[in-house]
């Protein structure tokens, strides 16, 4: 995974070091100095902070104390608890700690080696679409000999102050990560893709099978190493970080530790009976203030599970932050659950493997209109088609789609002033079986992320096979950035960027000729095919100057409805369009009927009811059905 890991700001970790061990100076970081400028992007500083290494905080700094754990981590004095929850979930991951703190034997102190440390470490985040190597020097800022920010509950351990340092160099300063998103410090940490659940939709409280169903999903995230937080939302700048009745802290990020189904019973009869119930660890990262409801630490609930099982559970009776509810009472008292799942897209695993397309696009603005790529979402519908499209397919008969569009980080500096994230998201597209060029109308809407002025925005659809179109947005027109689309499938979806508006002229269109009208054939249904014992297993062909389109198989009907578009440029309107309907046999298809169309861009009527007929070039005569096809035609090449 780091054969492509990319140094930021050009710096090389192993060079800067053997450069300061040869000069035997300890290093100092000239893009991130100890100063205000990397403390705040505005305002004035409060108390003096001094920049102090951890030789100078205490006596035999170290890495790691007695290994990593969620309990290491306590917040700060920036409201970064949405980190620190991310941190606590990554704590408890070892093989993803070890992708962010990279060769961690090799930075850990050794007193034996004193000669061997140059105050220099590094860390590996995800960044818009590839891994950063973020060097740093470990000058901690303090107040009172003091760690004002993120700091463990050992205090000569020091991996998370210095993973809080590197991820402050990648924001700009300190400061910007005050009132951050936690969805985004866990994609940062993992590659994965994170997904928004608002435990509000849905009445989980009431819907038993609901609430199943989304503990399923958490509980498959979590075995298969993904990272979790829960919070609720504080709807007034007063309720931030209240403490409600039950222990909870509104405006507060919890992570999410285990996810498990707990064995109720004593013994054997623990065995034989099939109650289990569904439980959630979360963690605070102040460190302390629990939720004090049924299942916390010292409630008599916990009688009803063994001494084995709580053993196993890693139950205690300390206010150390960490607690367990149910499954049902974190949908009551949270509002928000973030899942960030692991992508795997290894051939070699047992779990499901999905296909990744990635893509990096712009929004950018020209006054050329087919130039343009700031058109803004579907409420400006005069410059909506300006904006960048993506055309994917589905390639099973259904199959689910994860898409998440990502805006490139904005960084806080001094000079810049806070970087503020556009509002974004996107909408899908079922067009034509084969579109091959931008579209400029309206075509059937499958799906829709919300807007919003986040990093990144997900969606996960489930739809059937055909081919799509993606069309990311900013909110308002005219507002430009960069962004990386990702889409995952099952099998690979051949997703791609489409650029052209028209079919191109090349030398040869001179001599071939260039289309001088397009046609968009939308095929919705036959009845009263020619029967068979079960019903036709009938398909449809659209024909167009040696261009054609076929439907999926319609099974055992004979009023199958077939749903299939298809888009031509034609360069000989005067040739009719031809709609054959086939009955599918395994050694030989069979024929059910034909309809010739001329699409004329004259014709008003865009619903035709059509007999079918059967191939006889002198007198076609009737077939049994009729199809019903919706026509749209135009001289204009970019008017569908």
């Amino acid at each position: 995974m780091f054969s492509c890991v990319k140094s930021y700001e050009d710096q090389n970790y192993s060079s800067l070091k053997r450069a300061c061990l040869r000069r035997k100076v300890l290093f100092e970081d000239p893009h991130f100095p100890a100063t205000d400028d990397s403390l705040y992007y505005k305002g004035a500083p409060g108390p003096t902070v001094r920049w102090k290494r951890p030789k100078d905080i205490c006596e035999d700094p170290r890495l790691f104390v007695d290994g990593i754990s969620s309990h290491d981590l306590h917040q700060g004095q920036v409201g970064n608890c949405w980190f620190v929850a991310a941190c606590s979930s990554l704590a408890s991951r070892e093989s993803l700690w070890q992708k962010v703190i990279p060769d961690w034997k090799e930075q850990e102190w050794d007193p034996e080696k004193p000669d061997a440390y140059a105050g220099i470490f590094h860390f590996h985040f995800w960044r818009f679409g590839e891994w950063v190597d973020v060097v740093i020097d470990d000058r901690l800022p303090t107040v009172n000999n003091q760690l004002i920010y993120c700091h463990s509950n050992s205090r000569n351990e020091f991996w998370c102050a210095l993973v809080e340092k590197a991820y402050a160099k990648l924001a700009g300063c300190y400061q910007a990560l005050d009132g951050g998103n936690t969805a985004d410090a866990l994609v940062d940490f993992t590659g994965g893709v994170s997904e928004p659940i608002d435990l509000t939709e849905g009445d989980l409280i009431n819907d038993e099978t609901k609430r199943n169903q989304l503990f399923e999903r958490v509980l498959k995230v979590h075995s298969r190493g993904g990272l979790i937080s829960a919070s609720i939302k504080a709807m007034t700048a007063a309720d931030m970080e209240t403490r409600l009745a039950c222990g909870l802290v509104k405006g507060h990020a919890y992570a999410v530790t285990d996810v498990r189904k707990v064995r109720l019973g004593h013994g054997l009869l623990a065995f034989f009976k099939s109650e289990k119930l569904d439980m959630i660890r979360l963690r605070n990262p102040w460190g302390e203030r629990e939720w004090n409801g049924p299942w916390s630490d010292t409630s008599e609930e916990w009688q009803k599970v063994s001494k084995s099982e709580r053993e196993k559970m890693g139950v205690t009776v300390q206010d150390d932050g960490e607690f367990w509810m149910t499954f049902e009472d974190v949908c009551r008292y949270f509002t928000d659950i973030i899942k960030c799942r692991l992508i795997n897209t290894s051939y070699l695993s047992i779990h499901k493997t999905w296909e990744e397309a990635r893509l990096h696009g712009a929004w950018t603005q020209h006054e050329d209109p087919q130039k343009n790529r700031s058109g803004g979402c579907i409420n400006h519908k005069d410059t909506f088609f300006q904006n960048p499209q993506y055309i994917f397919e589905v390639k099973k008969p259904e199959d689910e789609v994860l898409i998440c569009i990502q805006q490139r980080p904005k960084r806080s500096t001094r000079q810049e002033g806070k970087g503020e994230n556009l509002a974004i998201g996107f909408d899908i597209y079922k067009v034509e079986e084969n579109r091959q060029y931008r579209m400029h109308s309206l075509q059937h809407k499958v799906a829709s992320s919300i807007y919003i002025n986040s990093r990144s925005v997900f969606l996960r659809t489930e739809q059937p096979e055909g081919r799509y179109v993606i069309i990311p947005t900013t909110f308002e027109p005219g507002h430009t950035g960069e962004f990386l689309l990702r889409v995952f499938t099952d099998v690979p979806s051949n997703c791609r960027e489409l650029r052209l508006d028209e079919p191109p002229r090349t030398c040869w269109s001179s001599l071939c000729g260039y289309p001088q009208q397009v046609t968009q054939v939308h095929v919705l249904a036959a009845t009263g095919l020619k029967d068979s014992s079960t019903g036709a297993n009938s398909y449809v062909i659209i024909k167009c100057e040696g261009d054609k389109v076929c439907s999926a198989v319609q099974k055992g009907t004979a009023t199958p409805e077939y749903n299939v578009k298809g888009i031509f440029y034609r360069k000989k309107p005067g040739q009719p369009i031809t709609i054959q309907i086939w009955n599918y046999h395994v050694l030989k298809d069979e024929f059910l009927g034909q309809v010739h169309l001329k699409a004329d861009p004259d014709d008003l009527q865009a619903l035709h009811t059509l007999h079918l007929r059967d191939r006889s070039s002198r007198q076609p005569s009737d077939l049994p059905g009729t199809v019903a096809v919706r026509i749209f035609s135009s001289a204009s090449l970019t008017a569908v």
